[in-house]
């Protein structure tokens, strides 16, 4: 499966053998295994559910700064009535890799709903 947009991909390939997922933005990409990719989407989803809570509460000019850490990932959105960016922090169990990224407001809900969106069993 491979989905892309402006600003962000995803592809998942079931036959490789470590890191079957990849995440990306418009300059750079990561390689992911399955555990750490169903870790990024449960925490997207989360935060997601967390901004539309709060945004019915803010005013025009407020912004909104929520985060996120559980495992292996510590998650930021960070937005505002209009939308949002996130930013992602991955650290590895045993610290053996690390990683961070995001994705810009017009990159991040679009690269959200394809995580929610995929099939990886």
């Amino acid at each position: 499966m491979r989905r892309e947009g402006f600003g962000w991909r995803l592809a998942i390939d079931k036959k490789r053998s470590n890191y079957q997922v990849l995440i990306g933005a418009e300059a750079w990409a990561l390689e992911l295994t399955l555990e750490e990719f169903e870790q990024l989407s449960k925490l997207c989803t989360k935060l997601i559910d967390q901004y539309e809570s709060c945004k019915e509460q803010l005013m025009a000019e407020e912004n909104l700064e929520l985060c996120l850490e559980q495992g292996a990932w510590w998650l930021e959105l960070k937005g505002d009535i209009s939308g949002w960016a996130l930013r992602f922090v991955l650290t590895s169990a045993a610290g053996l890799r690390g990683a961070e990224g995001s994705w810009n407001r017009e990159a991040a809900a679009p690269f959200c709903m394809a995580l929610a969106m995929a099939d990886v069993c």
